[in-house]
């Protein structure tokens, strides 16, 4: 079985209103990983979202960010798989995860969305859970009826710092990621 990642999608809500919160943690990861290899997303409609295509590894990778708001993320995720024909096994989904504290990020292969309503519907229209995510930790409120005011909120200063260094750890990975070698890839992610 080929592990290579072909598509990378990073979860969030579209506008200014929501850039800097907590849910838009998907989005930072692939804006930074868009910036440090010098591409630019543009609108794609087809995709339903903002796209463009990433030399990693030394090979093509698809990058996207659903712009349908985070309960139909799964609409452009399986647009652009089924246009292209990627395997699930080969997408990389990249969300906020309440579960982990703010600076903690880990990979995971398949599973369920964990309350995760971006997941809900990627796992739905794709018919399957089986690609990989890289869960970025942003922390838990402390009680669940606090969850979406939190997860909409923007994180307290040294908890984006802590973020930020997270997903400059999973940039440094990504090459890894795209050539197949997850294994490798998710022992130096999580040391």
């Amino acid at each position: 079985m080929n592990s290579e990642i072909q598509l990378i999608v990073g979860l969030g809500n579209p506008g200014t209103k929501y850039e800097q919160t907590r849910h838009n943690a998907g989005f930072w990861f692939l804006d930074q990983l868009a910036a440090k290899n010098n591409v630019s997303f543009k609108s794609e409609k087809r995709y339903f979202g903002d796209y463009c295509n990433a030399i990693l590894g030394g090979k093509e990778v698809k990058l996207l960010k659903p712009m349908t708001f985070m309960n139909r993320s799964g609409q452009g995720v399986a647009a652009l798989a089924n246009f292209f024909k990627i395997p699930v096994e080969n997408i990389l989904v990249a969300h906020d995860e309440l579960d982990f504290p703010a600076g903690k990020i880990r990979l995971k292969k398949g599973g369920g969305h964990g309350g995760h309503n971006g997941l809900r519907d990627i796992i739905a229209q794709l018919g399957s859970k089986d690609f990989l995510r890289l869960r970025i930790g942003i922390d838990h409120p402390g009680s669940s009826d606090q969850v979406t005011g939190y997860v909409l909120g923007k994180p307290r200063t040294e908890d984006r710092i802590e973020i930020e260094k997270s997903i400059d750890s999973a940039i440094a990975i990504i090459e890894q990621l795209a050539s197949g070698d997850i294994q490798k890839a998710t022992q130096t992610l999580h040391r």
